[in-house]
């Protein structure tokens, strides 16, 4: 059987966050063992699962991914919604728009150092949208 349930986040700045504690207070209980499918519901920003102890690691991502698809790249066409449109859904595409964690003893097994990650690409991101599917 399977449950899916929708939540939005609260706005979060341009960068890389930890969201587990959203994602986890949303949740009903938790099967004994199962899955958990996390899809964010846009298309510039984007969902992984990273370091969660060292914000440095947060920071290094974005300077990363910035100089990797840098704004307002002069070849970038799409550009009807501003400089960092475009780059953001490069940056996206990159990440990915999901993530699937095992549920284990109702409790979702990440490991020690593990959280998920939202990815926000955009100056002026919105708040997101989360589609969660428990298995």
């Amino acid at each position: 059987m399977a449950i899916t349930l929708d939540i939005q986040l609260p706005h979060y700045p341009r960068g890389f966050h930890l969201i587990t504690r959203d994602i986890v207070s949303h949740l009903p209980e938790l099967p004994e063992n199962g899955l958990l499918v996390v899809f964010i519901k846009h298309t510039s920003a984007g969902i992984t699962i990273n370091e969660n102890a060292d914000p440095d690691v947060r920071k290094d991502f974005q300077t990363f991914f910035n100089k990797l698809v840098p704004d307002g790249a002069p070849y970038f066409i799409h550009t009807l919604e501003g400089p960092d449109d475009m780059s953001a859904h490069i940056k996206a595409s990159l990440i990915g728009s999901s993530v699937t964690i095992p549920i284990k003893n109702h409790k979702l097994n990440l490991g020690t150092w593990q959280g998920i990650y939202l990815c926000e690409f955009r100056d002026g991101g919105d708040s997101r949208k989360l589609s969660i599917s428990i298995l």
